[in-house]
């Protein structure tokens, strides 16, 4: 693995990126001791990018784009891209500063609330990424991993139904989108042959698939821009706090979709179906929400309708592919960033300060709060288009861009942008009137005193406009170096410029005359309610959302009801049948050229293997549950014991553990099973068609492994790992693949195995709550009391307390004695696996599986899984620290500029011990441990908890009437 490549010193976009993850990962737990504090250090790290990007910026702006790349496998071509070009500068600026802003905002309006701290500030880095990612690939993993962090957010913790049906749409529609996307992705680099972004765009592809990979890719955009019909999630996620609202549903999330029509603008602007549906979709959605946003009394949900058309209007900009759209959408990104996020944080002010968001029941608030009405009147303007504010400055450019577009129904554009724009003014003063103008026949609102925390960011936020707008010099600047890029087209007429004042043109009197227009809507808006509740009901996308929602639920009943027959043996038999009709049929249409076959190696082989024969025999014919297990166990012990012969000793190691304590496990859910299999003999015939379905699918298991004997050419690569081991710091070549060669790939199974679990245990009804201890020395059970004053040095005391509660008949004394002398012995030799794996068969699995069995051992004696792991952390909390762990190794090499999951030697010279040599992947090893320890430790909590609940466990497929004959 090479290093990380780039074009300059200093901070890397991976290192900021890092940052955000690590401080985020630490905010819940500073909470508690820093109400406010968590959230002023969370606003410093997006600050330092906005600080980074403003050291970078000269360069960017003068046509020298900072690149990074991390080559992570370069002969499989799997390489991490980012680039800083004014595109992504533009975005950075955007989310990040934003970002800052509203983390401050946050330190009052959301005191103590670390794990919403570290949420923002971990989806600040997520959009960091998306906005420099130059690899389609990439931009896809950050894409929705905003999805899943929005649906934490939204569904907050506890917080109801409505939060979680709000936060399930959102995911729903927007990870239903990105999946569409991700096929279009495929598409388009297979059509390309490139993934990397610059390289498309230096390179457009045409004809093909192209078509169709644009119509993918704009579903993805539209779905996370909230573009009609997809546009219901984003009223819906109103339910979140204000402060995430304001930042994502205003500033970062929704606009990932802009960014990516802005992306890919310039170079697929010519294939057949992108201008009509970026022009079609984007205006209509900007005339519809913003009539929908007329109708609000609830001043979030005004602005969320709002969002809506503004988002739809700066699609159509930015998709539009000319140059003068380009500056207009660009001018607006920001525009729409500053207004809606500080017009959204408004809102929160009103609220907390009156208790209500209902327009109708606010009077006088602008007397009261002067210097919030005066910051929400600058913002509206902005929204509204009037000059002297950046929000004028695009308003203008669009208009001229569509005037003199060089496509057809330019004139239809000027239209809808006109009609939305009208709106606009019109819901932009109906919510100054509703949020701080006096109501007759409306008692004045008291409001309390907003902190000066509060009122900051909007103040900042607000003055962003003028600023942006009278300084247009510097804003142009930022905004022309893309809407100069290569792909765009030029309008018709003189190239436009940015500034304030062009004459009295056609485009001005336009939008001149939808200002006028829009404040006369507002004035007679009565009139205009009533006959808006006269005229038909548009199409509602929320109604479109929930009719499809019940149809797939119908349609999933309907699958389920055919195909999940409630029988173990028919859904065996369908995997079975399909592996062998579907890889071993491929398999067969291809014969292979068959390789020398050895009978044995060693002599010790033929009694194993007709161990593990006769084993399987018997199993066949079992009819009671416990032999059935013990005969399982017996074909494990056998096959690791044949693993041990062929000299792999880590896995016969594995092996040999893992049946160890899956015939525990077993054996416990074994004692609330009835004792024999299905008391019902299937018929002659079907136990004829189990039979052939097995016989087919061992043999294709046969053919299988031989086949894949018999492509390997060589032993090249296991050579060069044997060769290269030492390089890890580790003798053992095996426990050098798994922490070192092919880390990646452990940490992905430990992350599956830690999944598992979480599901096993919710199959099982356990709950995993914070582990409650008793504070008074009267308290709890007397195991815990006898646990809390044992005193280790003194024998007379007993050692496991919990065996004390059991009834006579029930303990044992032998086990007891066993267990006290085993217990500790096996925790030392848990460790010494861990250690030794580097050296000697041995490494984190092995030593957490042992570990897990030392207090399964606990467990058989005393029966109680809490009095087994005495400690005040609960077994999800070690599984999940483990895999934090494992996960902050693989990323630490980052800060270092060095690709992720890269290991190195530390020597320290330590009193008493010398010199001491350390390797960093013995860290990710021991994160391997405790999952792995952690995952057993919950299903013993798990059956515990399910054996204490005295039900009696029956298999669903012999408590069913459907049971295949």
């Amino acid at each position: 693995m090479a290093p990380i490549a780039r074009d300059g010193g200093g901070l890397t976009v991976l290192s900021l990126f890092v940052l955000h993850v690590l401080v985020a990962s630490v905010l819940p737990w500073l909470a508690a001791r820093s109400p406010r504090g968590v959230w002023y250090l969370a606003a410093l790290v997006p600050l330092a990018a906005v600080g980074w990007a403003a050291w970078h910026t000269g360069a960017v702006l003068d046509g020298r784009p900072r690149t990074e790349t991390l080559s992570w496998a370069p002969a499989l071509n799997l390489v991490v891209e980012l680039r800083l070009d004014p595109l992504s500068l533009l975005m950075v600026y955007v989310v990040s500063g934003v970002g800052a802003l509203v983390l401050l905002y946050c330190a009052h309006y959301l005191p103590g609330r670390g794990r919403e701290a570290g949420l923002l500030l971990l989806f600040a880095g997520v959009m960091f990424g998306l906005v420099t990612a130059d690899q389609l690939i990439a931009l896809y993993i950050f894409w929705e991993l905003t999805s899943v962090i929005s649906f934490l957010l939204i569904a907050g913790r506890g917080e109801g139904s409505d939060h979680r049906r709000a936060a399930e749409q959102a995911l729903l529609t927007t990870a239903a989108g990105g999946l569409a996307m991700l096929f279009g992705f495929i598409l388009l680099g297979a059509e390309a042959g490139t993934y990397r972004i610059s390289e498309l765009l230096a390179d457009p592809p045409s004809g093909g698939l192209s078509w169709l990979a644009v119509l993918l890719i704009l579903v993805g955009a539209f779905a996370k821009s909230a573009q009609i019909p997809f546009s219901a999630w984003l009223p819906a996620a109103m339910v979140a706090p204000t402060p995430v609202s304001a930042y994502l549903h205003a500033a970062a999330m929704v606009k990932a979709g802009v960014y990516l029509v802005a992306r890919l603008a310039p170079a697929l602007e010519g294939v057949a179906p992108w201008r009509p549906l970026v022009l079609t979709f984007g205006l209509v959605t900007m005339v519809v929400a913003a009539w929908r946003a007329l109708r609000q009394h609830d001043l979030k949900l005004l602005i969320a309708y709002g969002t809506v058309s503004e988002l739809g209007m700066l699609i159509a900009l930015l998709g539009a592919g000319t140059r003068t759209s380009a500056l207009a959408g660009e001018e607006m990104l920001l525009a729409h960033a500053a207004f809606k996020s500080a017009l959204f944080l408004t809102v929160g002010v009103v609220e907390k300060t009156t208790g209500t968001r209902d327009l109708t029941r606010l009077s006088g608030l602008g007397r009261r709060l002067p210097l919030l009405a005066v910051a929400a009147t600058v913002s509206a303007a902005s929204m509204a288009g009037l000059p002297p504010l950046i929000g004028y400055l695009g308003k203008e450019a669009a208009y001229e861009g569509f005037w003199h577009a060089p496509f057809p129904g330019g004139g239809w554009a000027v239209v809808g942008l006109a009609l939305g724009s009208l709106l606009t003014v019109a819901y932009s003063a109906r919510f100054l009137w509703g949020a701080f103008a006096r109501k007759p026949g409306v008692p004045a609102a008291e409001p309390a005193a907003p902190a000066p925390g509060l009122l900051l960011p909007i103040v900042l936020l607000s003055a962003a406009a003028p600023v942006l707008g009278l300084w247009y010099t510097g804003t142009a600047e930022l905004v022309l170096p893309y809407a100069g890029s290569a792909g765009l087209l030029v309008e018709h007429g003189p190239a436009y410029t940015v500034k304030l004042w062009h004459g009295v043109t056609p485009p001005l009197l336009v939008s001149a005359s939808m200002i006028v227009l829009g404040l006369v809507l507002h004035q007679v808006r009565r009139p205009v309610e009533r006959v808006r509740a006269r005229l038909p009901r548009l199409p509602d996308s929320q109604r479109g959302y929930d009719q499809t929602v019940r149809g797939v639920d119908r349609a999933a009943m309907w699958l389920t009801r055919h195909t999940q027959v409630g029988s173990l043996p028919f859904y065996l038999s369908v995997l079975l049948v399909t592996f062998v009709v579907v890889p071993v049929g491929t398999l067969l249409a291809h014969p292979m050229d068959w390789p020398r076959v050895v009978g044995w190696d060693s002599a010790v082989q033929l009694p194993l293997s007709l161990v593990t024969l006769v084993a399987l025999g018997a199993l066949v014919v079992a009819r009671h549950r416990l032999t059935a297990v013990l005969l399982v166990g017996a074909v494990g012990y056998a096959v690791a014991g044949l693993f041990l012969v062929r000299g792999a000793p880590d896995l016969a190691l594995t092996q040999f553990l893992v049946e160890t304590l899956t015939v525990v496990v077993v054996v416990l859910v074994l004692r609330r099973l009835p004792s024999n299999f299905t008391p019902e003999r299937p018929s002659a015939r079907s136990r004829v068609l189990r039979a052939v379905i097995a016989v087919a699918a061992g043999a294709s298991v046969a053919y299988y492994a031989i086949s894949a004997t018999a492509v390997r050419q060589s032993l090249d690569l296991s050579d060069t790992i044997i060769e290269r081991a030492p390089e890890t710091g580790a003798v053992n070549a095996v426990n050098a693949l798994l922490v070192d060669f092919r880390a990646l790939d452990t940490l992905g199974e430990i992350s599956v195995l830690l999944v598992t679990v979480i599901g096993s245990g919710a199959l099982l009804g356990y709950r995993s709550a914070r582990r409650q201890w008793p504070t008074g020395p009267a308290e709890g059970s007397r195991a815990a009391r006898a646990f809390r004053g044992v005193h280790w040095d003194v024998p007379r005391e007993p050692w496991l307390p919990e065996a004390e509660e059991l009834p006579s008949r029930d303990r044992s004394l032998l086990l007891e004695v066993v267990v006290r002398a085993l217990f500790p012995a096996v925790l030392v030799l848990s460790v010494y696996l861990l250690f030794a794996g580097h050296y000697r068969p041995g490494g984190g699995f092995a030593g957490g599986l042992v570990a897990g069995q030392a207090f399964t051992l606990r467990y058989l004696v005393g029966r109680r899984a809490e009095a087994a792991f005495p400690l005040r952390i609960t077994p999800r909390a070690v599984a999940g620290g483990g895999l934090a762990l494992a996960a902050l190794v693989a990323l630490a090499p980052l800060a270092f500029g060095q690709p992720p999951l890269s290991s190195t030697t530390v020597e320290l010279a330590v009193p008493l011990l010398g010199d001491v040599k350390i390797v960093t992947n013995l860290f990710f090893d021991l994160g391997v441990y405790l999952l792995v320890l952690g995952v057993c430790l919950k299903l013993l909590f798990a059956l515990a908890q399910a054996r204490n609940a005295g039900d009696t466990l029956v298999p669903y497929h012999e408590r069913t009437r459907r049971v295949p004959r």
